[in-house]
Protein backbone atom coordinates (compact mmCIF):
# COMPACT_ATOMS: atom_id res chain seq x y z
CA UNK A 1 0.00 0.00 0.00
CA UNK A 2 2.61 2.39 0.84
CA UNK A 3 3.96 1.72 -2.80
CA UNK A 4 0.51 2.56 -4.09
CA UNK A 5 0.32 5.48 -2.71
CA UNK A 6 4.01 6.57 -3.26
CA UNK A 7 3.34 5.94 -7.12
CA UNK A 8 0.81 8.50 -6.87
CA UNK A 9 2.77 11.12 -5.24
CA UNK A 10 5.19 10.87 -7.55
CA UNK A 11 2.70 11.34 -10.53
CA UNK A 12 1.38 14.17 -8.70
CA UNK A 13 4.90 15.76 -7.72
CA UNK A 14 5.85 15.60 -11.54
CA UNK A 15 1.85 17.54 -12.68
CA UNK A 16 3.56 20.14 -9.82
CA UNK A 17 7.01 20.38 -11.58
CA UNK A 18 5.81 21.29 -14.99
CA UNK A 19 2.88 23.99 -12.99
CA UNK A 20 6.21 25.32 -11.76
CA UNK A 21 7.95 25.20 -14.95
CA UNK A 22 5.27 26.60 -17.18
CA UNK A 23 7.79 27.12 -20.45
CA UNK A 24 7.69 23.46 -20.09
CA UNK A 25 4.33 22.38 -19.52
CA UNK A 26 3.87 24.48 -23.28
CA UNK A 27 6.57 23.06 -24.79
CA UNK A 28 5.64 19.21 -23.52
CA UNK A 29 1.66 19.65 -25.13
CA UNK A 30 2.83 20.11 -28.53
CA UNK A 31 3.58 15.63 -28.91
CA UNK A 32 0.15 15.17 -27.07
CA UNK A 33 -1.86 17.35 -29.27
CA UNK A 34 -0.57 15.73 -32.93
CA UNK A 35 -1.03 12.50 -31.53
CA UNK A 36 -4.66 13.52 -30.19
CA UNK A 37 -5.10 14.72 -33.81
CA UNK A 38 -4.59 11.50 -35.14
CA UNK A 39 -5.87 9.36 -32.47
CA UNK A 40 -9.51 10.97 -32.72
CA UNK A 41 -9.33 10.71 -36.45
CA UNK A 42 -8.92 6.95 -36.20
CA UNK A 43 -11.48 6.64 -33.33
CA UNK A 44 -13.94 8.84 -34.94
CA UNK A 45 -13.70 6.62 -38.51
CA UNK A 46 -14.15 3.38 -36.14
CA UNK A 47 -17.44 4.59 -34.58
CA UNK A 48 -18.78 5.37 -38.22
CA UNK A 49 -17.75 2.16 -39.76
CA UNK A 50 -17.94 -0.30 -36.53
CA UNK A 51 -21.64 -1.42 -37.45
CA UNK A 52 -20.44 -2.39 -41.42
CA UNK A 53 -17.00 -4.16 -39.34
CA UNK A 54 -19.04 -6.24 -37.71
CA UNK A 55 -21.87 -7.28 -40.16
CA UNK A 56 -19.00 -7.71 -42.93
CA UNK A 57 -17.18 -10.72 -39.82
CA UNK A 58 -20.48 -12.20 -39.07
CA UNK A 59 -21.93 -13.51 -42.25
CA UNK A 60 -23.47 -16.43 -40.14
CA UNK A 61 -25.90 -14.46 -38.46
CA UNK A 62 -27.42 -12.72 -41.90
CA UNK A 63 -30.03 -14.85 -41.19
CA UNK A 64 -30.98 -15.04 -37.89
CA UNK A 65 -34.54 -13.27 -36.85
CA UNK A 66 -35.19 -10.32 -34.34
CA UNK A 67 -34.31 -9.38 -32.15
CA UNK A 68 -31.61 -11.84 -31.77
CA UNK A 69 -29.51 -10.24 -35.12
CA UNK A 70 -29.91 -7.12 -33.65
CA UNK A 71 -28.76 -7.97 -30.01
CA UNK A 72 -25.82 -10.02 -31.18
CA UNK A 73 -24.53 -7.66 -33.17
CA UNK A 74 -25.17 -4.34 -31.04
CA UNK A 75 -23.14 -6.20 -28.54
CA UNK A 76 -20.02 -7.04 -30.79
CA UNK A 77 -20.65 -3.56 -32.42
CA UNK A 78 -19.82 -2.54 -28.21
CA UNK A 79 -16.98 -4.93 -27.82
CA UNK A 80 -15.27 -3.68 -31.34
CA UNK A 81 -15.68 -0.31 -29.84
CA UNK A 82 -14.09 -1.36 -26.05
CA UNK A 83 -11.52 -2.74 -27.56
CA UNK A 84 -10.45 0.14 -29.91
CA UNK A 85 -10.96 2.47 -26.55
CA UNK A 86 -8.96 0.40 -24.83
CA UNK A 87 -5.93 -0.03 -27.88
CA UNK A 88 -6.58 3.45 -28.10
CA UNK A 89 -5.63 4.03 -24.45
CA UNK A 90 -2.04 1.70 -24.46
CA UNK A 91 -1.00 2.93 -27.43
CA UNK A 92 -1.08 6.63 -27.07
CA UNK A 93 1.58 6.80 -24.72
CA UNK A 94 3.95 4.97 -26.78
CA UNK A 95 2.88 6.95 -30.30
CA UNK A 96 3.39 10.12 -28.53
CA UNK A 97 6.47 9.81 -26.83
CA UNK A 98 8.16 8.31 -30.04
CA UNK A 99 6.61 11.32 -32.06
CA UNK A 100 7.36 14.02 -29.27
CA UNK A 101 11.15 11.64 -28.30
CA UNK A 102 13.32 15.32 -28.63
CA UNK A 103 10.81 17.27 -26.53
CA UNK A 104 10.44 14.79 -23.54
CA UNK A 105 14.41 14.46 -24.35
CA UNK A 106 14.95 17.72 -23.35
CA UNK A 107 11.84 17.89 -20.73
CA UNK A 108 13.23 14.93 -18.74
CA UNK A 109 16.80 16.65 -18.90
CA UNK A 110 15.48 19.70 -17.59
CA UNK A 111 13.89 17.84 -14.78
CA UNK A 112 17.54 16.17 -13.86
CA UNK A 113 19.09 19.55 -14.17
CA UNK A 114 16.64 20.68 -11.74
CA UNK A 115 16.95 18.74 -9.41
CA UNK A 116 20.55 18.89 -9.18
CA UNK A 117 23.07 15.79 -9.47
CA UNK A 118 24.14 13.98 -12.38
CA UNK A 119 22.45 15.00 -16.10
CA UNK A 120 22.52 11.73 -17.72
CA UNK A 121 23.30 11.95 -21.30
CA UNK A 122 22.50 8.77 -24.13
CA UNK A 123 25.24 10.08 -26.59
CA UNK A 124 23.71 8.59 -28.95
CA UNK A 125 22.32 10.74 -32.22
CA UNK A 126 18.47 11.44 -32.57
CA UNK A 127 18.24 8.76 -35.38
CA UNK A 128 19.16 5.85 -33.43
CA UNK A 129 17.54 7.39 -30.25
CA UNK A 130 14.32 7.06 -32.07
CA UNK A 131 15.09 3.78 -33.59
CA UNK A 132 15.51 2.27 -30.00
CA UNK A 133 12.22 4.14 -28.75
CA UNK A 134 10.11 2.41 -31.67
CA UNK A 135 11.65 -0.81 -31.24
CA UNK A 136 11.10 -0.94 -27.41
CA UNK A 137 7.62 0.18 -27.76
CA UNK A 138 7.13 -2.67 -30.44
CA UNK A 139 8.03 -5.46 -28.16
CA UNK A 140 6.34 -3.61 -25.20
CA UNK A 141 3.23 -3.25 -27.08
CA UNK A 142 3.63 -6.92 -28.18
CA UNK A 143 3.06 -7.79 -24.60
CA UNK A 144 -0.08 -5.99 -24.24
CA UNK A 145 -1.62 -6.80 -26.96
CA UNK A 146 -1.17 -10.58 -25.80
CA UNK A 147 -2.86 -9.46 -22.68
CA UNK A 148 -5.41 -7.70 -24.77
CA UNK A 149 -6.46 -10.55 -26.59
CA UNK A 150 -6.57 -12.54 -23.24
CA UNK A 151 -8.75 -10.60 -21.33
CA UNK A 152 -10.93 -9.62 -24.34
CA UNK A 153 -11.61 -13.06 -23.96
CA UNK A 154 -12.31 -13.16 -20.54
CA UNK A 155 -14.77 -10.64 -21.02
CA UNK A 156 -17.00 -12.77 -22.41
CA UNK A 157 -17.01 -14.92 -18.95
CA UNK A 158 -20.42 -13.91 -16.70
CA UNK A 159 -19.77 -11.81 -13.92
CA UNK A 160 -15.98 -11.80 -13.72
CA UNK A 161 -15.76 -10.10 -17.81
CA UNK A 162 -17.62 -7.46 -16.16
CA UNK A 163 -15.83 -6.64 -13.05
CA UNK A 164 -12.25 -8.45 -12.45
CA UNK A 165 -10.93 -8.72 -16.04
CA UNK A 166 -11.79 -4.68 -16.52
CA UNK A 167 -9.05 -4.08 -13.19
CA UNK A 168 -6.92 -6.53 -14.74
CA UNK A 169 -6.88 -4.60 -17.56
CA UNK A 170 -6.44 -1.14 -16.03
CA UNK A 171 -3.48 -2.75 -13.74
CA UNK A 172 -1.68 -3.99 -16.96
CA UNK A 173 -2.42 -0.98 -18.89
CA UNK A 174 -1.42 0.97 -15.79
CA UNK A 175 2.38 -0.66 -15.12
CA UNK A 176 3.58 -0.78 -19.12
CA UNK A 177 1.75 3.03 -19.09
CA UNK A 178 4.62 3.33 -16.35
CA UNK A 179 7.41 1.51 -18.40
CA UNK A 180 6.81 3.39 -21.27
CA UNK A 181 7.08 7.04 -19.01
CA UNK A 182 10.26 5.89 -17.38
CA UNK A 183 12.15 4.49 -19.90
CA UNK A 184 12.46 8.31 -21.39
CA UNK A 185 14.60 8.75 -18.20
CA UNK A 186 16.20 5.49 -18.15
CA UNK A 187 17.31 5.41 -21.96
CA UNK A 188 19.24 8.42 -21.02
CA UNK A 189 21.10 6.33 -18.41
CA UNK A 190 21.97 3.61 -20.97
CA UNK A 191 19.24 0.95 -19.29
CA UNK A 192 18.42 -1.49 -22.14
CA UNK A 193 14.61 -2.70 -22.19
CA UNK A 194 15.55 -5.95 -20.64
CA UNK A 195 16.77 -4.01 -17.28
CA UNK A 196 13.91 -1.92 -17.43
CA UNK A 197 11.69 -4.37 -17.31
CA UNK A 198 13.57 -6.05 -14.84
CA UNK A 199 13.45 -2.52 -12.41
CA UNK A 200 9.44 -2.40 -12.92
CA UNK A 201 8.99 -5.82 -11.68
CA UNK A 202 10.89 -5.50 -8.67
CA UNK A 203 8.87 -2.61 -8.31
CA UNK A 204 5.78 -3.59 -9.50
CA UNK A 205 3.24 -1.75 -6.83
CA UNK A 206 5.26 1.79 -7.23
CA UNK A 207 4.12 1.22 -11.23
CA UNK A 208 0.84 0.46 -10.64
CA UNK A 209 0.41 3.40 -8.05
CA UNK A 210 1.67 6.16 -10.70
CA UNK A 211 0.39 4.37 -13.87
CA UNK A 212 -3.13 3.16 -13.09
CA UNK A 213 -4.53 6.57 -11.57
CA UNK A 214 -2.61 7.73 -15.15
CA UNK A 215 -4.89 5.29 -17.16
CA UNK A 216 -8.15 6.37 -15.52
CA UNK A 217 -7.16 9.68 -16.18
CA UNK A 218 -6.98 9.14 -20.02
CA UNK A 219 -10.13 7.95 -20.63
CA UNK A 220 -11.26 11.55 -19.93
CA UNK A 221 -10.88 13.32 -23.46
CA UNK A 222 -8.10 16.06 -23.81
CA UNK A 223 -6.88 14.85 -20.22
CA UNK A 224 -4.20 13.07 -22.04
CA UNK A 225 -2.76 15.88 -23.78
CA UNK A 226 -2.57 17.90 -20.67
CA UNK A 227 -1.11 15.41 -18.40
CA UNK A 228 1.81 14.24 -20.35
CA UNK A 229 4.11 16.74 -19.59
CA UNK A 230 3.77 15.98 -16.47
CA UNK A 231 3.63 12.25 -16.36
CA UNK A 232 7.54 12.38 -18.23
CA UNK A 233 8.26 14.93 -15.30
CA UNK A 234 7.31 12.35 -12.43
CA UNK A 235 8.23 8.92 -14.05
CA UNK A 236 11.87 10.59 -14.48
CA UNK A 237 11.73 12.25 -10.31
CA UNK A 238 10.88 8.01 -9.83
CA UNK A 239 13.80 6.86 -12.00
CA UNK A 240 15.91 9.06 -10.24
CA UNK A 241 15.26 7.86 -6.50
CA UNK A 242 15.08 4.34 -8.49
CA UNK A 243 18.61 4.46 -9.61
CA UNK A 244 20.16 5.84 -6.60
CA UNK A 245 19.25 3.08 -4.73
CA UNK A 246 22.22 1.14 -4.83
CA UNK A 247 19.41 -2.26 -4.89
CA UNK A 248 17.09 -0.55 -7.27
CA UNK A 249 19.03 -1.81 -10.74
CA UNK A 250 19.79 -5.36 -9.03
CA UNK A 251 17.76 -6.43 -6.52
CA UNK A 252 20.30 -7.80 -4.49
CA UNK A 253 24.23 -8.49 -5.30
CA UNK A 254 24.15 -12.25 -5.38
CA UNK A 255 21.41 -11.94 -8.15
CA UNK A 256 23.47 -9.39 -9.89
CA UNK A 257 26.90 -11.45 -10.11
CA UNK A 258 24.93 -14.66 -11.40
CA UNK A 259 23.05 -12.31 -14.45
CA UNK A 260 26.58 -10.71 -14.88
CA UNK A 261 28.15 -14.26 -15.19
CA UNK A 262 25.04 -15.69 -17.05
CA UNK A 263 25.38 -12.94 -19.55
CA UNK A 264 29.15 -13.64 -20.32
CA UNK A 265 28.55 -17.27 -20.59
CA UNK A 266 25.73 -16.94 -22.74
CA UNK A 267 23.60 -19.08 -20.52
CA UNK A 268 20.12 -18.17 -19.33
CA UNK A 269 19.67 -16.71 -15.61
CA UNK A 270 20.08 -18.95 -12.34
CA UNK A 271 16.78 -20.61 -10.90
CA UNK A 272 14.53 -18.69 -8.80
CA UNK A 273 15.53 -15.11 -10.76
CA UNK A 274 12.66 -13.40 -12.52
CA UNK A 275 13.75 -13.10 -16.15
CA UNK A 276 12.87 -10.16 -18.10
CA UNK A 277 11.11 -12.01 -20.41
CA UNK A 278 8.68 -12.42 -17.88
CA UNK A 279 6.73 -9.45 -18.30
CA UNK A 280 3.64 -9.05 -15.60
CA UNK A 281 4.55 -12.80 -14.35
CA UNK A 282 5.27 -13.64 -10.33
CA UNK A 283 7.30 -11.20 -8.24
CA UNK A 284 10.68 -12.02 -8.33
CA UNK A 285 12.29 -13.61 -5.08
CA UNK A 286 13.75 -10.51 -3.99
CA UNK A 287 12.60 -7.07 -4.29
CA UNK A 288 15.28 -3.64 -3.68
CA UNK A 289 13.53 -1.56 -0.83
CA UNK A 290 11.26 1.03 -1.64
CA UNK A 291 12.79 4.63 -2.85
CA UNK A 292 13.15 6.88 0.55
CA UNK A 293 15.26 9.31 -0.68
CA UNK A 294 12.77 11.46 -2.23
CA UNK A 295 9.23 12.96 -0.27
CA UNK A 296 7.27 13.26 -3.53
CA UNK A 297 4.91 15.27 -1.31
CA UNK A 298 7.51 17.59 -0.02
CA UNK A 299 9.05 18.63 -3.57
CA UNK A 300 7.81 22.50 -4.15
Amino acid sequence: MRDLVGGLRYLAAGQRWVVGHGRWLGFGLLPGLVSLAVYAGALTGLGFGADDLVAWATPFADDWSSPWIGLFRGFMTFLVIALGLFLAVITFTAVTLLIGQPFYESLSEQVDRAEGGEVPESGLPLWRELWISARDSLRILARVALYGILLFALGFVPVIGQTVVPAIGFCVSGYFLTQELTAVALQRRRTGLTEQLALMRRHRMLALGFGVPLVLAFLVPLVAVFLMPGAVAGATLMVRDLTADPDADTGSDADSDSDAAAGDAGAPAPAGHAGPAAGFGPPPSAFGPPPASFDPAGRK
